[in-house]
């Protein structure tokens, strides 16, 4: 995570040293996902799944149950007794056709796409922070450019005022750059207000009361260079999170295949017990015996076969001993059982068909990410292009308004035009390193590594 956040300030933002009472992008992707209660519940939860897995694995070993009675029968003809019983029952499992196993497996897949849902939770909380941090970054940009607008306004506003006291303006000039004035003043304060409230949710998102100083800025100079198309659908068919997700959920499939196709493969079981018995204590009879139980369990038939022998000393040398044979058939016990196997297979082919339309369409959605990204490029270009030109026409508007060709209430017009096409340059930046971030993801790839990649596909394409 530390490696993500540090590669991702260097392809947003500048570089900024740490310093105290100060917040970088790091800092405020680790405080959010610190405080992200859902993330630490779902961490707990993932935890305790874990170690219920891992007790999972006595299911191998023998299973013992261990019984004692005592039967009291006070007669008023005969004699009374007082029967002890002690007993240990031990079941060992030998043979179930690898159900259990493929049980286990399916459990262990379960635990692993938890676990990477819940990687991918940690990032979605990280990637809330950066964005909600790059958000508030922006609107104060914004406010910057507009207070900076205001001021130039304001100046040129105190010399209309002296232009129409000398008689060199008319009034309704000054009445309309009033209004203007107002408006730009209403704007601001707007803009304060939902700046305010974008820093309080930022604030609680990071479990802060109030929030340090940020020391990132925007870079609106910073341009973006793309791999091909062909090389980022090969990455994407690669490892893209929902193809992962979805191979990972056929391969889960298939198992749910297999085990319900060999339920039909009867269960073995080697059982034991062990007893002791008496009147009184120390008890000084005992008897033990082993036997086998098979189970085939089947939709339209269920039986149990138990085989069981014995041994029980009756005195010196002389043992009693005993046989049992049990079967026990259970006609049609669950017929709807016998669709478990379709079902399993039609789940399969749904899944597959899936995955398969999701490659048809691969392609097309990494051309259409590509081409979102140069979009967003090409606009922050001809944004700056635009700030450039309006730049150089504000001062010719100067020029002219010295020469009396224009109105000073016109050049106020220029200026705001101006501050607009600068906000936009803002927003287009802003809107590049969101489809960069969003091409990223898609491709699986930590912030900053599409360049990375880009570069070594290039360097590949050389050689």
């Amino acid at each position: 995570m530390r490696k993500y956040l540090t590669v991702l300030i260097c392809l947003l933002f500048s570089p900024a040293l740490y310093a105290a009472d100060t917040l970088t992008f790091a800092q405020a992707a680790n405080l959010a996902i610190a405080y992200s209660a859902d993330l630490r519940h779902s961490r707990a939860s993932q935890k305790l799944l874990e170690g219920a897995w891992k007790w999972g694995r006595r299911a191998y070993f023998p299973q013992m149950n261990i019984t004692v009675s005592e039967n009291d029968r006070l007669q008023q003809m005969g004699v009374d007794s007082f029967i002890k019983n002690y007993g240990l029952n031990v079941d060992q499992l030998l043979f179930d056709g690898g159900r259990l196993l493929m049980s286990r497996k399916m459990e262990r897949m379960e635990l692993d796409l938890s676990s990477v849902k819940l990687d991918r939770m940690a990032n979605e909380v990280a990637e809330a922070a950066i964005a909600a941090y790059r958000n508030v970054l922006s609107s104060r940009t914004i406010l910057e450019i507009k207070k900076s607008a205001l001021t130039v306004l304001e100046e040129q506003l105190r010399i209309l005022h002296e232009e129409v006291r000398l008689g060199l303006a008319l009034p309704v000039d000054l009445a309309s750059a009033n209004i203007s004035l107002a408006d730009a003043k209403l704007d601001i304060n707007s803009l304060t207000l939902d700046l305010a409230e974008k820093e309080k949710q930022f604030a609680d998102l990071l479990g802060l009361d109030v929030l340090p100083v940020l020391i990132e800025k925007v870079d609106i100079n910073r341009s973006i260079k793309l791999p091909e198309v062909s090389a980022a659908a090969a990455l994407a068919k690669e490892q893209n999170p929902n193809l992962k997700e979805a191979r990972h959920s056929i391969a889960k499939k298939k198992m749910e295949l297999n085990y319900a196709a060999r339920t039909w493969i009867p269960t073995l079981k080697l059982n034991g017990n062990f007893g002791l018995t008496g009147q009184q204590y120390p008890l000084t009879r005992y008897n033990w015996s082993v036997g086998i139980t098979i189970d085939f369990i089947h939709p339209w038939f269920q039986n149990r076969l138990v085989m069981q022998t014995g041994w029980e000393p009756v005195a010196s040398g002389l043992y009693d001993r005993s046989a049992a044979l049990q079967n026990n058939f259970t006609p049609a016990p669950d017929p709807a059982a016998g669709f478990n196997k379709k079902q399993a297979a039609l789940a399969l082919s749904l899944e597959q068909e899936n995955l398969d339309t999701f490659l048809t369409r691969l392609g097309r959605i990494t051309s259409n990410a590509l081409e979102k990204c140069a979009l967003a490029e090409e606009k922050r270009l001809l944004s700056l292009e635009s700030v450039s030109l309006g730049s150089e026409r504000c001062q010719v508007e100067e020029i002219r308004l010295g020469l009396g060709q224009i109105t000073r209430l016109e050049l106020m017009e220029k200026l705001i035009e101006q501050t607009q096409r600068e906000i936009a340059v803002v927003e287009t930046a802003t809107a590049l390193l969101e489809a960069e971030r969003e091409l990223e993801r898609f491709l699986d790839l930590q912030p900053g590594e599409l360049e990375v990649f880009t570069k070594s596909i290039s360097s590949q394409i050389l050689r």
